[in-house]
């Protein structure tokens, strides 16, 4: 009997959980992920990966149980200079071509003392080299879409990487471009 009521109070555990799962995708038309980097230790060159996709799994009930994944395609870059984006996609630097993915997955979110502000740390892939980063995350509101009719939530990532740690653009010293990349992420997300 006591074997019953365990897997019946496990099972109830389980539906319960369920049901404070709500699962957010991004809207692509308003959602990109954004870098800097310093050229020639001077000019801040910024630059776009158009296509990006994010999906929160969000715990309704704690935010911070929640599971966040990003993915972005290489060969959406833009820096509004295509020579430059056709570098950037090269060997020398990302190379698509055997990497065309940049993938992220959180493995947790620490509420920050600011109301809505998180610290968010995950695994990042890029350039087939996978390292743990610490990002802050920033949950800025929603509202109801009057166009879809369909409540629409605002979350911002950012933070600063090292290009070295994943290995790109190995030949280009930081004094003519910095090793450190700020990133900034801007995502409209509705419910699945």
């Amino acid at each position: 009997m006591l074997k019953k009521m365990t897997a019946l109070l496990a099972v109830l555990m389980l539906t319960v959980s369920a049901f404070a799962q709500k699962v957010l995708v991004n809207d692509p038309a308003h959602s990109r992920i954004q870098f800097t980097v310093v050229h020639l230790g001077i000019n801040d060159i910024t630059g776009n990966f158009n296509t990006t996709a994010l999906t929160i799994n969000a715990d309704e009930k704690n935010f911070v149980n929640s599971k966040i994944t990003f993915s972005t395609d290489i060969n959406s870059i833009n820096t509004n200079i295509e020579a430059r984006d056709t570098h950037l996609k090269s060997a020398e630097f990302f190379d698509a071509a055997a990497y065309p993915k940049m993938e992220f997955a959180s493995t947790s979110i620490v509420k920050g003392k600011n109301k809505n502000e998180y610290t968010m740390t995950g695994n990042l892939t890029m350039h087939g080299v996978t390292k743990p980063v610490v990002l802050d995350l920033i949950y800025r509101g929603s509202t109801l879409n009057q166009m879809n009719k369909k409540q629409t939530y605002s979350y911002q990532v950012m933070g600063t990487l090292k290009r070295s740690d994943f290995e790109i653009g190995t030949k280009f010293p930081d004094a003519m471009v910095s090793d450190q990349v700020k990133i900034k992420g801007d995502f409209e997300l509705t419910e699945k």
